[in-house]
């Protein structure tokens, strides 16, 4: 059967996710539910503040089977993100008390509810809401007055669905669990009937729940995580970030002499187009820096014996070692610990060898440094193929 929305109903729903978590920017994420990991795979690609992305199923199989769709990407590696991320998938309930699940800021239950028997709704109420108590909680499940719209359907959407309620019965039970729990309710959904049909609802319904806090500052997010006791840790990636001294040091490096290398060049070609020449290039960066007024800071690129001098200003005149390292002084501190980098006495020039020999394997790690770029600029979301059936929906 073919789902009669576009995009798909599963799509909006994940989207409807990623724009809470880009407006509220929790820190602590955790989807119950996981399944196949595609919301986690869209979290992890959009980021958005998150440092701490969980997933939980009861099936162990489909989370071994997809948790490699997690693991960072080439990318990840060449372009570390400034903050920090790690990703752990457990095995287990959400009927379940886990004490690592506490001090979320978010948990999100995407058609989760409906394949839960009556009689665990009240354990899963207690679980989420008043043992996990995260700031906020998103829930979403069939609206059953759609029904009758999706053609060819028979009885509930899925075959595992143990109920699936009306919007009366999903928003009594969440008044309910928010006078228990202390918590608010909006109610809102994804996949609206058309013309005189839109009196049915949302076929998706969607409760967004924001914790009570009454004018304290209650909150478990900064606590000290616990070891967990009860579900089964599958699987832990910790992405690259540069948080790690390691990486931004790797990282910085890579700029620094992907931007030498780049001025090297810049000033071997206009010495080859100018027989007159006088072996100072002023480029670019150093003719804006003059209309700036700035030209005191910068010095032009130039040769002395085997080597080509590329001052430390031009090099950190490029904005993402600017961006990485803001000042001259700290960027000169982080260089002359680094034996990668060829520093002059003083630690104010950047020296890269003149001979061809050494200039092509130097040609060579420029655009592999190079790379970074266009690596991660080339990675684009690849939205998962839609569920089959009404799965989906």
């Amino acid at each position: 059967m073919t789902t009669p929305f576009s995009p798909p109903l599963y799509m909006q729903r994940y989207q409807f996710v990623i724009d809470y978590v880009q407006t509220y920017r929790p820190r602590k994420v955790i989807d119950f539910g996981c399944a196949e990991c595609r919301l986690l795979k869209k979290l992890k690609f959009h980021r958005n503040g998150i440092q701490l992305l969980v997933g939980v199923d009861i099936n162990s199989v489909v989370l071994l089977k997809r948790m490699h769709t997690l693991a960072p990407l080439v990318s990840d590696y060449l372009q570390p993100s400034d903050g920090p991320l790690t990703i752990e998938l457990y095995q287990g309930s959400v009927t379940e008390r886990e004490p690592c699940t506490r001090g979320f800021d978010l948990v999100t239950c995407v058609e989760l509810i409906e394949h839960l028997e009556l009689e665990e709704v009240e354990s899963f109420s207690e679980v989420v809401f008043g043992y996990m108590a995260p700031g906020a909680v998103i829930v979403s499940t069939p609206n059953a007055e759609f029904n009758p719209l999706l053609p060819g359907l028979r009885g509930f959407r899925d075959c595992d669905h143990k109920f699936e309620w009306t919007r009366d019965e999903f928003q009594t039970w969440a008044h309910r669990v928010c006078r228990e729990y202390g918590y608010s309710v909006q109610f809102t959904g994804v996949g609206e009937a058309l013309g005189h049909w839109r009196d049915v609802g949302f076929c998706t319904q969607i409760g967004v729940f924001q914790r009570n806090f009454d004018g304290i500052n209650w909150s478990m997010s900064n606590a000290e995580r616990l070891e967990p006791s009860v579900y089964k840790l599958l699987y832990k990636v910790v992405y690259p970030s540069l948080c790690d001294n390691n990486i931004y040091q790797k990282t910085l490096v890579n700029e620094v002499l992907y931007e030498a290398q780049h001025l090297k060049q810049e000033w071997i070609s206009r010495l080859n187009m100018d027989s007159n020449n006088n072996a100072h290039f002023y480029g670019p960066p150093f003719m804006e820096a003059l209309q700036h007024g700035d030209a005191c800071e910068l010095q032009p690129v130039y040769q002395q014996g085997g080597s080509i001098c590329v001052p430390l200003t031009r090099v950190w005149f490029s904005p993402r070692v600017r961006a990485l390292c803001g000042s001259v002084q700290r960027l000169r501190e982080e260089l002359r610990e680094d034996e990668r980098v060829r520093m002059s006495a003083d630690g104010m020039v950047v020296n890269l060898p003149a001979d061809d020999e050494e200039e092509v394997e130097e040609k060579e790690e420029e655009e592999d440094i190079k790379t970074v770029s266009s690596v991660s600029k080339s990675v684009e979301e690849d939205w998962d193929r839609e569920l089959g059936g009404y799965g989906g929906v």
